[in-house]
């Protein structure tokens, strides 16, 4: 059954305009790289201008938590708002595979969309260059840092009818300005486990880039937050009556 969940996830997923928004949103960094290509001198630096202008500055701190906030919130909070989620909350499945074939829509809806467009624009970035490792890296990290974002996004969106909302101060308050501040609170920060996760595969020098966090420490707190975002979703979705908002 949870595979019939799953499926009609991605097919309401892929049905609607939002996912024509996010794919528009997620080509942003392939436009911008054919510009850059197309303008940049003989001796420009392809390598720091897709280390950092395309993936760490944009792809992974705008792009990707937004487009895993849109499909996060949208797989599970939209249908109890909506009143629709009683469809599959009636039926005897049970709430936790529920929660994983949603989580499953929105991580894969998130890697396809923000991973295949980022790869993109980074080979035309890097414009033959040696990309050090930076494609597989960063690859890997964007799948794993839209798990940790879906996870988060799903928990939120069964918490609270604001998710959006909550979502939003996450990604722009505490991700854009107080880890900027606070270098602490970066043990807290997806964006930081993603890039710390890319930074395992890459062998750039530091000048062109380099995480704030270990790969190791950024993979232990990315699966302790995913693993502790799932299992909130499954408690409070255990405990939801139908009829109930958030």
């Amino acid at each position: 059954m949870s595979s019939v969940v799953f499926q009609l996830t991605m097919r309401q997923l892929l049905g609607r305009g939002r996912t024509l928004l996010m794919l528009a949103l997620s080509l942003v960094p392939l436009l911008l790289a054919v510009i850059v290509r197309l303008a940049s001198p003989a001796d420009y630096d392809h390598q720091d201008f897709v280390a950092n202008a395309i993936y760490s500055s944009f792809v992974v701190t705008l792009i990707l938590p937004l487009v895993a906030l849109v499909y996060g919130t949208a797989v599970l909070g939209a249908e109890i708002e909506d009143g629709t989620a009683v469809y599959v909350l009636s039926k005897p499945i049970p709430r936790v595979q529920i929660v994983l074939a949603k989580l499953a829509a929105s991580w894969l809806a998130t890697s396809v969309t923000v991973g295949g467009c980022a790869l993109l624009a980074a080979l035309v970035g890097i414009a033959g260059a040696s990309d050090d490792g930076m494609l597989l890296g960063f690859t890997v990290g964007i799948v794993l840092g839209a798990l940790a974002y879906s996870a988060l996004f799903v928990f939120l969106s069964v918490l609270t009818s604001r998710a959006l909302i909550a979502g939003l101060a996450y990604v722009f308050i505490w991700e854009g300005l107080i880890n900027g501040l606070f270098d602490g609170t970066r043990l807290l920060s997806v964006r930081h486990y993603t890039l710390g996760i890319a930074d395992a595969f890459t062998t750039v020098s530091d000048r062109v880039f380099e995480a704030e966090l270990s790969p190791t420490t950024a993979v232990v707190a990315m699966a302790l937050l995913a693993g502790l975002a799932t299992w909130g979703a499954v408690r409070r979705l255990q405990r939801f009556e139908i009829g109930e908002t958030t």
